[in-house]
């Protein structure tokens, strides 16, 4: 009986040693392939509450210096926004990213940010498309050509705005002020919309938006995150009331002045390769998108300029100089022109700097097309990726002395590359920068030329959660010049 069972006695210790080798070479194997450290945090918000109040405290980057010092300075694990993601640091991790588009990772939005933007049906759409079906529109919109047709009309509403809102008074808060100007300028330039009562209107439903973005995605009734889903769709409505209105002015006036058309209409009229223009809701998405791009985050540059030159009166006489110089060429009533702004070379070294020092944008997300290895750690496919701008802009490694405020490190040929990233970088660089640019320094032109202003809150904090805000909106004394300068 023993000699029966004998042969099956020895394949069973053969497949029992073999399966020991095969689980032993498995766990060296997975020995070797490191995830990159860190932790995840709470289940469902993760780290977002850390992250959220290091902003509040007005100092975003200890967040992420925190962990670069205690898991790594190249990439470290984290759970924002209800994704677990690696998170790559300085301007190796940032080259890497900007050149990988498509290779490696590829263009991402969090769903909690995308249920406050998009209509609910579209929320799991691929991210990738709905940026490249954007995209396919702004170059036209965005090219030099119709840049310099849009000076003009910046400099008209700045002009109107300072007049009516800043000039009857000794006292104004200028972050709400600057939403105001950049907002009534994206309504005019995106939509055609002028009736100020509409633009405050639509404004007041955007607060609600861009409040929550960046907030704990909670959504119970009364919290910053539902309140911004709900304003998230009162715009989309008013987006598609919009559109229906358009249709029919397009309907009954053929006109098609290609020099004027904004951006809603040519969405509405522009079809692609197959002959299929884009639903009303896709274009309400990308609408939305584009104001959450481009508004909070001018608004809050020529905030933080403000509230710079305030501080450094040396600098503020140098800007003074050249925007001086500038209004002086001008006949009266004259606006500005594409060659005036590019005159304003020491002006937009101060603009650099104050990014610098309170970026209007905290970075960006992609995702992990397929796996790859990072500084010796293994990125899975499907891993979201985040990049942030707190790992180089005041970083002594790449900015001696980060807290000295110098518009003079953006003469020349600037910072080393990859370090200086508030409109981000490679194919994926924000499409908007050079708009944004314009509608900054034409606001700048003309808050100088009329006014110098000292804050009235010395000290006052700035919070900086989706961007930058002096917590009181920046309460400045105006002081205007004693002479016309225009």
């Amino acid at each position: 009986m023993d000699d029966l069972f004998f042969p099956y006695f020895i394949h069973l210790v053969a497949l029992s040693i073999s399966f020991s080798l095969i689980f032993l070479i498995y766990k060296k194997k997975s020995s070797n392939i490191k995830f990159p450290p860190g932790r995840t945090g709470w289940p469902i918000i993760g780290e977002a509450w850390g992250f959220v109040m290091a902003g509040k405290r007005g100092t975003p980057e200890k967040f992420f210096n925190d962990r670069m010092k205690k898991y790594s300075t190249e990439v470290f694990q984290t759970s924002l926004f209800g994704d677990n993601m690696a998170v790559f640091c300085g301007a190796s991790g940032n080259k890497f990213l900007f050149s990988s588009e498509n290779k490696y990772v590829a263009t991402w939005w969090p769903r909690t940010i995308k249920k406050i933007i998009y209509f609910p049906e579209h929320v799991d759409n691929s991210s990738i498309e709905e940026t490249a079906a954007l995209r396919r529109f702004l170059p036209e919109f965005l090219k030099p050509e119709a840049l310099q047709h849009y000076i003009p009309i910046m400099d008209s509403i700045a002009r109107e705005q300072l007049e009516a809102d800043w000039c009857p008074h000794k006292q104004v808060r200028v972050f709400p002020l600057s939403k105001k100007y950049t907002f009534a300028l994206a309504c005019r330039l995106f939509m055609r919309i002028r009736d100020p009562d509409h633009v405050t209107r639509l404004a007041n439903q955007f607060a609600l938006v861009t409040d929550g973005l960046v907030s704990v995605p909670i959504n119970f009734p009364g919290t910053t995150y539902n309140r911004a889903i709900k304003g998230g769709k009162m715009i989309r409505e008013e987006l598609l009331a919009i559109m229906k209105q358009r249709e029919g002015e397009l309907i009954s006036d053929n006109k098609d002045d290609a020099g004027a058309i904004d951006l809603l209409t040519r969405m509405l009229i522009t079809s692609d390769d197959n002959g299929k223009t884009m639903n009303h809701k896709e274009i309400a998405n990308k609408i939305i998108g584009l104001l959450v791009a481009s508004h909070d985050t001018t608004s809050s540059s020529i905030t933080m300029v403000m509230y710079y030159l305030a501080q450094h009166p040396c600098i503020y006489q140098k800007v003074l100089k050249e925007q001086t110089e500038i209004a002086m060429s001008k006949a009266p009533g004259e606006l500005l022109n594409w060659n005036d702004v590019q005159k304003m070379k020491y002006s937009w070294c101060v603009v650099c700097e104050a990014m610098r020092f309170s970026s209007p944008a905290q970075g960006a997300f992609r995702e992990a097309i397929t796996d790859f290895f990072y500084a010796g750690f293994i990125i899975p496919k499907g891993w979201k990726v985040h990049w942030s701008v707190h790992s180089t802009h005041k970083n002594p490694k790449y900015f001696p002395d980060p807290e000295r405020f110098d518009p003079s490190r953006f003469e020349g040929s600037g910072p080393a590359p990859y370090t200086f990233v508030p409109f981000g970088g490679g194919p994926r660089m924000c499409a908007g920068k050079e708009y944004a640019r314009l509608e900054i320094l034409v606001f700048m032109h003309n808050v100088v030329t009329k006014f110098k202003w000292e804050k009235i809150i010395p000290e006052e904090k700035v919070l900086n959660i989706s961007f930058p805000m002096p917590v009181k909106g920046l309460p400045i004394l105006l002081q205007p010049h004693s002479t016309s300068l225009e």
